[in-house]
This record gives C-alpha cells, structure tokens and sequence, in this order.
C-alpha cells in the first residue's frame, strides 16, 4: 500500500512539473509572423521620432484635428459623391472649359498679386494670359495661352504677405478648405476682395444673379484637386499634411 501511494504520489509530481514547464517555456511563432510584427512596430517607433523632427507651430491642434477629420468626413460622403456625379454627368470638354473658365478668372487675383510682390516678368505673363484666354479663348473657355507656354503662375495674397515678411502665425486648419495658417487664411480674404473690386467680365455680378455658380466652382476646384484623405495611409496624416503644407507655403513664398 505504501509503494502504491508513494507511486501515486510521484506521478502527480511529475505531471505537475511538466505542465509547469509546458506553461513558462516561450509559445512558438511563425518566424514570419515575428519578422512582420518587428517590422509593423520599427516602422511605428520610426514615424513617431520622425514627426518629432517634423513639427509646426499648432497650438490650436485639438481644434484643428476636429475639423480636419470634419473635413475628412464631409469629403467622404458629400463633396467626393458630389464630384463624382459631375464627372458622370458631364463630357470632359465641358469640365474642361468650366475649368479653364474658373481659372482665367482666377488669374486676376495672381496678376495683382504678382504686381504686389514686384514680379515683374511673372506679372507680365500673367497679362498675357489674361489678353489671350479673353480673347482668343473666347471669355478663357480655352486655354490658348497654356498652348503657346504660358502656363498659369498661382499668386496669392498670402504669399505677398509672406513676401514682405509677415509670419506664418499659427497652423489652421479651415472648415471645407483645409490645411491654411493665420496669415493664409486673412491672405484668402485679400484674394476674394481683390477679385470683388476688380469684377473682371462683370464676374461677380453674374455670380449673384445666378447663385448656381458659385456652387459649380466649388465642385470644380474640387474636381481638380487631387488630394484624398485617407491617401497617406498613415495614423499620423494629419501630422504628415501639416508639415507638407507649411513647407509648400514656404518654396511657394521663397520663388
């Protein structure tokens, strides 16, 4: 009877033992999967010393991120579902003309600009553009002057502020328009008031009779920005977009 518990006893202890083995030796891993896990969390650790090296005056981020993911959102399910039923509804000939309209209008706002900032020879192509489109393109529906190579040379009033040594403030991100900064955001302002007093072809004045268009250049500035959301593929786009944007503003200001 001794020998049979002794027996008994020594078996529970070498059960014991082994399932106390079996549960600290380490679970095995595909060696992939490892390689790929490793992989995942290098690249993490190094996007996030990366935007470390990458940051940008935002002390309104909290606020900032709200909007942007706002804007993310009205993208997504309006303004995107809205561009891609003009796509579907309209032949290309027509955006493009619609385009080309748009932007000869948008051209008086660089011409100002241009001249604000000196830039001569910028704003003398500029005045080419304008003449040419007008005429020969029939009110810029064609865009004749980008034919003969002149194309369209942007200017805004943000980057004459920029120009004559106004600082970028703090990064803003402005509901529907996107990434802007304080002093971008009041140069929009400037843009719109200089096309205001100018009205060339009597612009503004169709534009309030005929309310439709200021909706149609919505969809078309939209129509020919290509930026998505979402496209970075990243958790730190936002981060991403902003560094990205003040780094353009400032190439845009030092041209």
């Amino acid at each position: 009877m001794n020998k049979l518990a002794a027996a008994t006893a020594f078996a529970l202890l070498a059960s014991t033992s082994v399932q106390a083995q079996t549960a600290n030796a380490p679970q095995y891993r595909d060696p992939l999967e490892t390689l790929e896990i490793n992989r995942e969390a290098t690249e993490y650790q190094f996007e996030r010393s990366s935007l470390r090296a990458l940051k940008v005056h935002d002390p309104i981020e909290g606020f900032n991120r709200r909007v942007y993911r706002f804007n993310a959102r009205f993208d997504e399910y309006v303004y995107l579902p809205v561009v891609r039923g003009y796509v579907w509804a309209t032949p290309r000939f027509l955006r493009t003309g619609v385009s080309n309209v748009f932007s000869n209008l948008g051209d008086v706002s660089n011409l100002a600009n241009s001249l604000a900032q000196g830039r001569i020879q910028k704003s003398a192509r500029t005045t080419s553009r304008l003449l040419l489109n007008t005429t020969l393109g029939v009110l810029g529906i064609f865009d004749v002057a980008r034919a003969m190579g002149l194309p369209q040379e942007s200017e805004d009033f943000g980057q004459t502020l920029g120009t004559y040594g106004v600082p970028p403030g703090p990064y803003l991100v402005i509901p529907f328009l996107g990434p802007s900064s304080l002093r971008d955001g009041t140069g929009r302002l400037g843009d719109w008031a200089i096309q205001d007093e100018v009205d060339f072809l009597n612009n503004r004045e169709h534009k309030n009779e005929h309310k439709w268009s200021y909706g149609l250049q919505a969809v078309d500035l939209r129509y020919r920005t290509p930026f998505r959301y979402g496209a970075l593929d990243s958790p730190f786009e936002y981060d991403q977009v902003r560094y990205l944007y003040t780094k353009l503003r400032e190439l845009q200001i030092s041209q």
